[in-house]
């Protein structure tokens, strides 16, 4: 049979589609474009891609097909030479906290097993790497020194310990050994010394005493046997020179990484030590979520012109009683200020003062309750401790859901954010020479860009052993080209840690698109979704680069595309019009670039040639000659940023993909906006002030996120259009007679619905 060179579409019909034909030329770069609405989409995924998805399906076991969602067929006549489709679309990926570019990607995977097989544990209390041996390779170091070398073999029992450790000692002389080692002097077991109880003490017992010399290696390994079963796995090998040779030194054997120092122990370095989704790597107070809950101070002071008698403490000012009114005046007889001063205006000790409290310094306070009055002297507790001492001792949900309104996320302050237990972050990938800032754990690691992270893995090798170096070697293959694709498309400013949630559809869209590289498939259809929305046209180069590499690895690539440069780029083009919904619907044009630049018809090829062009205007808004002022503003990767936002204008913020326009625009202004004049629950990057907002009623923002929360969700309902529709359905007379409500014409409620669908539409 003769390979078919196109997918063949006749009589397409879904949504505003007219009966179009359409042949589609396969292993090709194909870009379908048109104005928005005309049924580009309809075509490519309702259309084309469903199909593919369900006849691919349906060739499954019925079992199999149980566990996935079948799509609907589309109303088509014929279509034929189709391939297995896969959809790239901008849907935001996972909202789930736990999810990270990392994780998503599959990159986090493999630097898990990088640090479990190449990764070296260092001790935090004295930086010093801590191996984990068998006894062969302490013998083999041992005989690696120099013949003659005199030295005690140890078995450290206490290490920096109060005690007098008299039974020990005792006990030790039952079992046969003669000498010990105590706080650096040697002793005969016979005649033990008596060590003073409250003294911290060093007590090695003396296993062995050695010559190295050939043939010993029997004999060693058994001393190193009785000295690690002794000492739960540690034993020191110490130098005996002659005071000529200078001074003894300590080697540290150990075999289960234990810092012989501090007493710092790892458990055997698995894959799921660095798993911060498991509870054998996750940081034990946060769960692995990096962050914690505070009582945020600009949530308890959300309007510092307020004075503190007027309600600047968010948390009093719903109290009725008159006991925080007189706690005011007594804290400010006491410190001598004026209860009507502005909180700004306040010292920086008195604000501390009331968020939280006096300290040891008494405050005398004096009370009225109805009449029955009385004085106290005591320490002030202060706001915010008051209320984690109640949120914790609570059992009300009521009260710990009003204490959250004043609560906000930080990175956790045990593992830094990082997400990882002490133990995970001890291992570490770096110069064993170097200094120790030069050696990362995988926490960090995960922080870096994607750039800084494919920098960080080419100099990975140099660092490594060459037994490391040859484990590490398919390891690092993997995570170099994962990283390189993801820097390919235009994603090499985003770092492995951050929160897939975070990311916009485009966004999303391209680390799909990089995953999909990286499995290497041929003979797929792509069906793909304005892949360049949110790429700066430097970029778009690249990500056009990447969809003809998927192209030419034999598979046949569908774009739904507005950009010039694409559309330029492509193998062939539709364009469907000429207008939008019913008016659409129709090829206008179809062929290379080139022809359809020269269609009349075609309204993008009038754009391609330029016979049509967006006007700049000639006048500008003069605005109202008010501004919001972002001042030293420093979050991710800006610099110090100081910016004025002038209001009543249409203003533009742009720059490179990475470049920082989020962190200003949505981190810095719109979430120290919403939490000042929405009262929102938000964490925004650090500035050192927004001003201007006394300007501002309130502030909205408009993002990427999908609109509809359930399947009945459509347009009238979203906007509200469709609460006056049943309003004026509900007021006609023939309504009225027979009693209907604007119940009766909504299909989200009984009595109105279809029962047969419950108001969906259809039926499965």
């Amino acid at each position: 049979m003769a390979e078919l060179k196109n997918i063949e579409v006749r009589g397409a019909r879904e949504h505003n589609l007219k009966g179009i034909d359409v042949d589609i030329p396969r292993d090709a770069l194909v870009v379908i474009t048109g104005l928005s609405g005309s049924g580009k989409s309809s075509l490519a995924f309702d259309t084309i891609y469903a199909e593919g998805q369900r006849r691919y399906v349906e060739s499954l076991s019925a079992y199999a097909r149980q566990f996935l969602d079948m799509m609907q067929k589309p109303d088509v006549d014929h279509i034929s030479g189709l391939s297995p489709a896969i959809s790239i679309e901008q849907k935001t990926t996972s909202k789930n906290p736990r999810s990270t570019v990392g994780t998503v990607t599959e990159i986090y995977d493999y630097l898990r097993l990088l640090f479990a097989r190449a990764g070296t544990p260092y001790s935090p209390a004295t930086g010093m790497p801590i191996e984990a041996q068998q006894v062969q390779d302490m013998v083999d170091r041992v005989m690696a020194m120099a013949e003659g070398t005199r030295a005690y073999l140890l078995a450290p029992i206490v290490r920096d310990r109060k005690g007098t450790y008299a039974k020990e000692f005792a006990e030790l002389r039952k079992q046969g050994f003669q000498r010990v080692k105590v706080d650096g002097g040697f002793y005969e077991l016979e005649e033990p010394p008596k060590l003073e109880k409250n003294f911290r003490h060093e007590i090695d017992v003396v296993v062995d005493r050695i010559v190295v010399r050939a043939g010993m290696e029997t004999r060693l390994a058994d001393s190193f046997r009785t000295a690690l079963d002794l000492a739960d796995g540690i034993a020191i090998l110490e130098t005996a020179p002659r005071p000529e040779d200078g001074e003894p030194e300590r080697f540290t054997f150990s075999e289960n990484f234990a810092c012989p120092v501090s007493g710092f122990t790892i458990p055997e370095i698995e894959p799921r030590l660095f798993s911060f989704n498991a509870p054998y790597g996750a940081c034990p107070v946060c769960d692995g979520l990096g962050m914690e809950l505070f009582f945020d101070e600009r949530l308890v002071v959300p309007d510092t012109s307020l004075t503190v008698y007027d309600g600047a403490l968010a948390p009093w000012r719903k109290g009725k009683s008159p006991y925080f009114r007189q706690t005011i005046e007594a804290i400010a007889r006491h410190f001598g200020f004026d209860k009507d001063t502005p909180w700004k205006d306040l010292p920086g000790d008195v604000k501390q003062v009331f968020l939280r409290g006096s300290g040891k310094d008494e405050i005398k306070f004096r009370f009225d309750e109805g009449g029955r009055v009385y004085e106290v002297t005591r320490p002030f507790e202060g706001v915010i401790p008051n209320m984690e001492r109640r949120y914790r001792e609570t059992d009300s949900n009521w009260i710990r859901e009003e204490f959250e309104r004043y609560q906000n996320n930080r990175p956790c302050g045990a593992c830094h954010g990082y997400r990882l237990r002490e133990e995970a972050l001890a291992v570490k990938i770096g110069p064993a020479d170097g200094p120790p800032e030069a050696r990362l754990h995988v926490g960090q690691v995960v922080q870096m860009s994607i750039r800084e992270a494919l920098d960080w893995v080419d100099s990975v090798p140099a660092s490594l052993s060459a037994q490391k170096n040859e484990i590490a070697r398919a390891i690092l293959k993997e995570i170099r080209e994962r990283l390189g694709f993801l820097n390919n498309v235009g994603l090499e400013y985003l770092t492995l840690s951050r929160n897939a949630g975070t990311l916009s559809g485009g966004e999303a869209q391209r680390i799909r698109l990089a995953s999909q590289i990286g499995s290497g498939l041929t003979g797929v259809l792509y069906v793909l979704d304005e892949p360049s929305i949110g790429l700066h046209q430097r970029d778009n180069g690249r990500l056009l680069e990447t969809l003809k590499h998927l192209r030419d690895q034999g598979n046949t690539v569908i774009v739904v595309e507005h950009d010039e440069e694409a559309i330029r780029e492509a193998d062939y083009v539709f364009d469907i019009g000429p207008g939008a919904g019913v008016h659409g619907g129709e090829v206008v044009a179809k062929g290379t670039p080139a022809e359809i630049a020269a269609n009349e018809n075609s309204v993008t090829g009038q754009y391609l040639v330029g016979k049509r062009e967006i006007a700049v205007p000639a006048l500008r808004r003069e605005g109202n000659g008010k501004a919001v002022r972002v001042e030293n503003a420093t979050g991710n990767n800006l610099q110090g940023v100081s910016v004025d936002f002038p209001l009543g204008k249409f203003v533009c913020v742009t720059g490179v993909s990475g470049g920082g326009k989020s962190t200003l625009t949505i981190e810095t202004l719109f979430k120290t906006a919403s939490m000042r004049l929405n009262n929102a629950r938000q964490t925004p990057a650090p500035c050192d002030a927004v001003k201007g907002l006394e300007h501002l009623d309130k502030v909205i923002d408009i993002d990427q996120r999908p609109i509809g929360r359930t399947p009945r969700s459509n347009p009238a309902t979203y906007t509200g259009a469709f609460t006056p529709i049943r309003d004026w359905f509900a007021g006609l007379p023939e309504a009225q007679a027979r009693g209907y409500k604007p119940g009766r014409f909504s299909f989200n409620v009984k009595g109105g619905r279809c029962e047969a669908c419950q108001g969906d539409g259809v039926i499965k």
